[in-house]
């Protein structure tokens, strides 16, 4: 297993480009089940195809100064969701139509726990489907791919004064659509990590 950090392994494949898969193997799985919540299992793979597509196509951009380069993949990755959104609103929809959330099980128990009465679920992705795309960008990088609101500001090029007051109007019209409670809401505090 490489040990080296993230900017290490992209700055070493400039030179010797298969060095770039590391990054693959180690970041993939991550990226692949965020653009399934996103998305739904059927467009995961080809969003995690183009994201290191592109990562390697522009990996001489890199801040190499940034040892981690998730926050840097989950804004392509975002980016390349942005390319399919219409399906993604279409996915929400239909969620709230049906109640029936497959990806929930395939890829994230934890979550189906949480969100597990269907009214809720029907009520959540209508919520979702109605967010302005930087609302729901920022919610979800926060809520499914676990970045602090600096990563999600670095991922999304935006401040993160832009990100908190995102986050903040999120939150508010989610917990509004589901009667006054928010599922998902987590502490201010608990993705500010040191």
């Amino acid at each position: 297993m490489d040990r080296r950090d993230d900017s290490s392994i992209i700055e070493a494949s400039l030179g010797v480009p298969e060095c770039f898969a590391v990054l693959f193997d180690r970041h993939a799985t991550a990226l692949h089940r965020y653009a399934a919540r996103r998305l739904g299992p059927d467009h995961a793979e080809d969003v995690v195809a183009e994201t290191f597509t592109r990562a390697f196509e522009t990996r001489h951009r890199y801040e190499f100064g940034r040892a981690e380069a998730l926050p840097w993949l989950y804004g392509i990755t975002t980016n390349v969701i942005g390319l399919h959104r219409r399906a993604e609103v279409r996915g929400y929809r239909a969620l709230a139509r049906t109640g029936e959330d497959p990806v929930a099980a395939a890829f994230d128990e934890r979550v189906a726990a949480r969100v597990s009465a269907s009214a809720t679920r029907q009520r959540l992705a209508a919520a979702l489907a109605k967010l302005g795309r930087g609302e729901r960008d920022v919610l979800l990088l926060i809520a499914w791919g676990d970045l602090t609101y600096e990563e999600t500001a670095r991922a999304l090029h935006v401040p993160v004064g832009t990100v908190r007051s995102r986050l903040s109007r999120a939150r508010r019209k989610v917990a509004h659509a589901l009667g006054g409670t928010n599922p998902a809401e987590t502490r201010e505090e608990d993705h500010e990590r040191p």
